[in-house]
């Protein structure tokens, strides 16, 4: 799969008006991007970013000055969003979006640490992240915990044990343990599992992270 930009973005929804809503139907899109050509206006700045596959669009995002009502409709239309944070500035921005009622609680915020341009891996940022989203958020929202590398594990007990969520798998870490390469994400959620377990924590099942971040189920979508 790829990214297409098509630099011109109103001329285009305008021809593919039809064909958009058609999809939005068949394929759960959600964004209405008629509406948001209505509302930019004609002279509005920005980009459709279109992801192809073997040709086909199966997806589609909006960059623009106004990109805010792309938020807003997704949002309407009962997306829950995972909103992950590589730094403190950006669980102020989430807050902003907040009080401009464009998203609704509870907020999934997924804290990222060790990514290169981020914040940093060391203990104290995580518990600096966790008392920052604690005084914006209060109980409107669930932490997650990711760290990059050799710092998954550590950093995400430590974030169990704070209260937090954790997230593994092969995207952050490619190793189960010092030089033994993880097989597969089994393998690291497995991991986790059993630390967690051995510290007491319970894991949610799926009905229960379903209920805690309000979304629909397989049985309960379209496709």
């Amino acid at each position: 799969m790829s990214w297409r930009q098509v630099p011109s973005p109103n001329a285009f929804l305008r021809q593919t008006h039809t064909f958009f809503q058609r999809e939005e139907l068949r394929a759960g899109l959600v964004l209405s991007f008629a509406s948001f050509a209505e509302r930019e206006g004609e002279g509005a700045q920005g980009s459709l970013n279109l992801l192809e596959r073997d040709g086909e669009v199966v997806g589609a995002a909006v960059r623009s000055s106004r990109g805010a009502l792309a938020l807003t409709d997704l949002t309407e239309h009962g997306t829950r969003f995972e909103f992950e944070c590589y730094d403190v500035g950006h669980l102020y921005n989430l807050a902003h979006f907040a009080d401009r009622g464009m998203i609704k609680p509870p907020f999934f915020v997924q804290s990222i640490f060790g990514i290169l341009g981020g914040i940093g891996p060391e203990p104290e940022n995580l518990m600096h992240m966790k008392s920052t989203a604690d005084r914006l958020f209060g109980d409107d929202y669930y932490l997650s915990i990711l760290a990059a590398g050799r710092h998954q594990f550590p950093f995400v007990t430590m974030g169990a044990i704070l209260g937090g969520n954790v997230r593994v798998g092969l995207e952050d870490n490619l190793y189960l343990s010092r030089g033994e390469l993880a097989p597969d994400n089994a393998s690291l959620v497995t991991k986790i599992k059993h630390i967690l377990e051995q510290l007491s924590l319970r894991t949610a099942t799926p009905d229960e992270a379903r209920q805690m971040l309000g979304t629909k189920g397989a049985d309960n979508i379209g496709f």
